[in-house]
């Protein structure tokens, strides 16, 4: 008797959505940092612009390109996107400009996986991109360090 194999579900597409005062500079940050692309949207916008179905203040210049102004994402390097739209396909952050500060403990945070011996190095480059040191710990079940980017979200590198 032969078995056959029972496809399962398609893994779902997502992003990871994190509000922002200003998604363009935690863009840059985040992008530095994870060695990701801050996407370029700029022939949507363009596009947007030209059909009249978006309109002037919705936008704003990023890196010398029309970008939408109140958010922006970025990609990991590797990962398929759409040459139309400049939409990343794959591993994505999407920063989006919210009116309301940062109010407490983030209930997700990003771990930041720097390799064996390289976490005190990957620190101090995270420093100069403007993150700050929290926290470091160290417990039976291993060390990291908690650092806050330049918004006051935390993200602990391994």
């Amino acid at each position: 008797m032969t078995q056959t194999s029972v496809p399962g579900p398609v893994p779902l597409h997502w992003k990871l959505v994190i509000d922002a005062a200003d998604p363009h500079a935690q863009a840059d940050f985040w992008a530095a940092a994870l060695h990701y692309e801050v996407e370029d949207n700029s022939a949507l916008v363009e596009r947007l612009l030209g059909l009249g179905a978006l309109s002037g203040g919705a936008t704003v210049e990023h890196h010398g390109r029309p970008a939408f102004r109140d958010l922006i994402a970025v990609r990991h390097p590797d990962d398929p996107y759409d040459k139309d739209s400049g939409t990343g396909l794959g591993r994505r952050l999407l920063f989006q400009r919210v009116p309301e500060p940062k109010s407490g403990k983030n209930r997700l945070h990003i771990d930041v996986h720097a390799g064996t011996g390289g976490r005190e190095d990957e620190v101090g480059r995270l420093e100069r991109l403007g993150a700050r040191v929290q926290q470091r710990v160290r417990e039976n079940g291993g060390e990291w360090v908690v650092m806050t980017d330049p918004e006051g979200n935390e993200f602990c590198v391994q």
